[in-house]
């Protein structure tokens, strides 16, 4: 695929339908901690459904998110500075980029739907051109075939997984017949999460917390990125096998991992007294007194870690996942009222003082993995009026260690995993994956 093979023919900056606030938006020192993240690229593609009239209708995205950005104005302001040259979201209501483009391709030429360099730079808007930062960005690509790409950059300091699903199913319902009756209004006071008066790090807050990732300054290897699906009845082998003596119950999420987790350390053929490390982001909504408001519109998420010996998490006796996923299940355990704000107190005594918050290079030593869960979350309801998505994804993968878990799509109870890894352990990776059931 070649850049030449999509073709912008509009391009142009929607505002709130109404009058919005006018003012800076003080922003948390979790939301401090991604400024310089940028724009998560995302993709959603949608099959052209015939018997439907107007087949993504341009002017009628404009009016639906014109409506929506009325709710979620700060993603129609820009990124600034405040007085203290602090940053912050500063809400002028200009409005969110929207292009419109179209493409020779069809969506049966996107082999896979797998993150690409060329993914992203065909389908999601590009921003760089925009001073100061746009927060929200988004490419309709009208294929040959009649299919629709969605392309979605928003800044990470303005939202979350959460809220940015929150925001495309509030302007997808807006462009639906009546989809707008019930939606839920964001919640944007991110003062919630401001640091304790003086701030305060319990001492056991890093026996669980992973303030930033442990990165090796060795050359990188080849790194690719493939799916594997794990069927639902394969799901509930993989439950079984995590139930301690106690019975207690297993989640998707901790079961996937912690299988996830030890068929990484086997491919790696990591020593057996290594510590390996698991790291994976949690919601502090409902860990915190009082909870979050819902719909809480900022970033909400801390970075918890559970680590073992590469023995204890490869070991191949039958209880080995039941150690694994209780490890994952603790450090979730722990996190309460406590953790987080020693967290908030933690980012505002130091890393926020430091004179760069870029990501930083590097790879991830061997012994690390990441896993994204978006388990649960409405990923394939951005639904405009043409039918759900056929597949969603991110643009383009991160570092070789990052796995996300997500909803097939398919309403079977399947879940697609998203791997990025090195490609010298990927079979491997693949038949230690399949070979429990």
């Amino acid at each position: 695929m070649g850049v030449d093979e999509v073709e912008v023919v509009e391009s142009c900056m929607v505002a709130p339908c109404q009058e919005t606030p006018r003012r800076g938006m003080w922003l948390s020192p979790l939301d401090l901690m991604l400024v310089n993240r940028g724009l998560t690229p995302a993709v959603y593609f949608y099959p052209y459904r015939s018997g439907l009239s107007d087949f993504f209708d341009v002017a009628r995205l404009k009016a639906a998110m014109a409506m929506a950005l009325v709710a979620f104005y700060p993603l129609a302001g820009r990124l600034g500075m405040d007085g203290n040259d602090r940053a912050e979201i500063d809400c002028t209501g200009e409005g969110a980029l929207l292009v419109v483009a179209r493409s020779d391709l069809t969506i049966d030429d996107l082999c896979g739907f797998l993150p690409s360099p060329e993914l992203r730079t065909l389908f999601v808007p590009r921003v760089e051109d925009y001073s100061p930062s746009v927060l929200c960005a988004v490419q309709v690509t009208f294929f040959k075939c009649g299919g629709v790409a969605l392309g979605t950059a928003l800044h990470h300091v303005a939202v979350n997984a959460i809220s940015a699903f929150h925001f495309l199913q509030t302007w997808s319902a807006f462009s639906r017949v009546g989809g707008a009756a019930a939606l839920e209004l964001p919640f944007h006071d991110r003062t919630l999460l401001r640091a304790r008066p003086p701030p305060f790090v319990h001492s056991d807050a890093f026996s669980v917390f992973c303030p930033k990732l442990n990165l090796s300054v060795e050359p990188s290897e080849t790194v690719v990125t493939q799916a594997f699906v794990v069927s639902k009845d394969q799901i509930t082998t993989l439950k079984r096998a995590c139930i301690g003596s106690d019975g207690g119950r297993v989640s998707t999420f901790y079961a996937l991992s912690a299988h996830a987790w030890r068929c990484v350390c086997v491919a790696r053929r990591l020593p057996p007294d290594a510590t390996t490390r698991l790291t994976f982001p949690a919601s502090v909504q409902h860990s915190m007194r009082p909870p979050l408001p819902p719909g809480y519109c900022g970033n909400g998420i801390i970075w918890l870690g559970a680590a073992g010996k590469v023995r204890d998490v490869t070991s191949s006796e039958s209880e080995d996942l039941v150690f694994v996923a209780g490890q994952i299940s603790s450090a979730v355990r722990r996190m309460d009222d406590e953790l987080v704000r020693s967290v908030i107190d933690y980012f505002v005594m130091t890393i926020l003082r430091s004179t760069s918050h870029e990501p930083a290079p590097g790879r991830m030593p061997d012994t690390e993995l990441r896993v994204i869960s978006w388990l649960g979350m409405p990923v394939y309801n951005v639904e405009f009026g043409w039918g759900k998505p056929l597949v969603m994804l991110r643009a383009v993968s991160e570092r070789a260690g990052f796995v996300y878990l997500m909803d097939s799509g398919k309403g079977d109870g399947s879940v697609r995993v998203l791997m990025c890894t090195e490609a010298a352990i990927l079979n491997d990776f693949q038949r230690l994956l399949y070979a429990r059931f």
